[in-house]
């Protein structure tokens, strides 16, 4: 499962997120990126639990999967728009987000 560019994917975000967040100011650290992480987290998690499931019980995982993917990308929209992450900041992150909204749909397509 590790090797699969879903999870490569979600991982590397996982890792640029927790680091981009750190730099938050105090008073956004606890709200807008709590909020990111956290939600980052839930989608790493949705998609470990499609990754095992089988048959019939991975199409809601990968469902949680989605709806955290969305909410993951209008926290980060949100960043942006309050300035706390940079315009290159978003743009990486935008691609990721993505690539993994690609990944994402082949899989629920399959």
């Amino acid at each position: 499962m590790r090797d699969s560019p879903i999870f490569a994917r979600t991982h590397d975000l996982l890792q640029w997120l927790l680091r981009a967040t750190e730099h938050f100011p105090r008073s956004q650290r606890f709200a807008l990126a709590r909020r990111a992480q956290d939600t980052a987290l839930d989608l790493q998690e949705a998609l470990l639990e499609a990754g095992i499931a089988a048959g019939a019980t991975r199409s809601p995982a990968l469902v949680r999967a989605d709806v955290e993917l969305a909410k993951l990308r209008y926290d980060v929209r949100l960043s942006r728009e309050m300035e706390r992450l940079s315009v290159g900041q978003y743009e990486h992150a935008s691609k990721l987000l993505d690539e993994i909204g690609r990944l994402l749909g082949g899989w629920r397509r399959k």
